[in-house]
């Protein structure tokens, strides 16, 4: 007697595999047709509770332990690093609060770092991202418009940020977005845009409900919304938002501020004890709404630091002491081709004081160190050295060399 599939009646002729059961059998087209029953019924990818354990608060670092870890990367920054840990560690305690029968309810603090470009606000993201056990994401401003125009819509942050959490949407409703280059969507003036300003004042717009907290729909795949799609409704209520910004010319609007208050005796000895040449650390609310912020935007990140300039001291332990140092990055490239590399101590303080002429902060190092260093990668794989030297009049022959010369005109 042929055995044939107890669903479609095929026997074992017609099908390649039938697989025998207790009292019946199954081909291989039944299997496929069952499989895609529970696929469309949403039943397929229900035993995976991994998303879930992944991005479980397990045990909550306190702030002293947050800034020790950030310690190890970043160098310097004290004031921004304390106002992380805490705004971290404050995120990961409203997560866990009880009801209260009193009706007291922890509210957010979003926050915002205001620092030149090369300071670390990017660095200090990613550096925190490592350590947390809630799904983070970091998206950049530049590329956001209005809705309606070309570009992507605001949403598209959190369609990120469901991606990072592989779409468990409990996770991401928890998680923290670190929005950068936030001050690239500022308005082009203090006074409001009588035309359509479709990728500054209209984007901050877009972006006030998704600080403030409430329920958005969010694309599943990022990009534009068109109306035939099925949406995520993602609350945001407990979502932290962290921006930052470099904000290029913002001292000359705190100087104008710090000079108009400038009345009667005392206050001009005041004035005698601003440090001119750091005048971040005098930044308040207004400055930015000066910039071009909209006051309901600022409103909604109550929380504002500022990045220091980075100053010789700071660019020199930049260079070996951060565990992922810009030199140790380079000795292990070259360790992997099986060649020792060193840089004697004048030629790193040669590095620096050229970092230092260019004012471009970390990166300015990093583009001065491969400068130096390209002609060395380009050649030293190919010969039997054991090991290099950096010296200091190789430096200045090879900063000679490189077009970094035309950025001292």
């Amino acid at each position: 007697m042929k055995k044939v599939c107890s669903f479609c009646g095929r026997s074992e002729d017609e099908v390649r595999l039938l697989i025998t059961g207790m009292t019946g059998f199954i081909c291989e087209n039944c299997i496929e047709q069952a499989h895609e029953i529970l696929v469309t019924s949403g039943l397929a990818g229900e035993e995976k509770p991994r998303g879930q354990d992944k991005f479980r608060i397990k045990k909550v670092p306190k702030p002293q332990e947050i800034k020790a870890y950030l310690d190890q990367y970043v160098i310097g920054q004290d004031e921004a690093k304390r106002f992380l840990a805490v705004a971290v560690y404050n995120h990961y305690k409203r997560l866990q609060q009880p009801e209260d029968k009193a009706g007291v309810e922890i509210e957010k603090s979003n926050i915002i770092m205001v620092g030149r470009t090369g300071t670390g606000k990017t660095l200090l993201a990613r550096t925190i991202a490592k350590l947390l056990e809630v799904p983070f994401t970091i998206v950049d401003a530049t590329v956001f418009t209005e809705a309606g125009y070309v570009g992507e819509d605001v949403e598209s942050i959190l369609s990120r940020l469901l991606q990072v959490a592989d779409y468990d949407q409990a996770a991401a409703e928890r998680g923290i977005v670190f929005i950068d280059e936030i001050d690239k969507i500022a308005r082009k003036g203090d006074n409001p845009s009588i035309t359509r300003d479709v990728s500054g004042e209209g984007v901050q717009q877009s972006m006030l409900k998704l600080l403030e907290g409430a329920v958005v729909n969010v694309p599943p795949k990022g990009g534009r919304k068109h109306p035939d799609q099925d949406y995520i409704h993602l609350d945001t209520r407990n979502i932290l938002f962290i921006c930052g910004g470099a904000f290029d010319g913002i001292e000359r609007k705190i100087a104008q501020r710090l000079n108009t208050h400038v009345v009667g005796y005392s206050s001009v000895q005041n004035v005698r004890h601003i440090d001119k040449d750091d005048m971040m650390k005098y930044i308040l609310p207004q400055d930015l709404k000066s910039y071009g912020l909209i006051p309901e935007l600022i409103g909604r990140m109550p929380v504002l630091t500022f990045l220091n300039p980075l100053d010789k001291a700071a660019l020199r332990k930049i260079l070996v002491e951060p565990k992922n140092s810009i030199v140790r990055q380079y000795e292990k490239l070259f360790k992997m081709d099986g060649i020792r590399l060193k840089f004697p101590e004048e030629t790193l303080d040669f590095l620096v004081d050229k970092a230092m002429e260019y004012k471009l902060g970390a990166r300015g190092l990093r583009s001065i160190v491969e400068s130096v260093m390209m002609d060395a990668m380009f050649e030293m794989p190919s010969k039997e050295a054991k090991s290099f030297t950096v010296s200091l009049d190789y430096a200045r022959k090879q900063l000679g060399k490189a077009h970094l010369q035309k950025l001292e005109k």
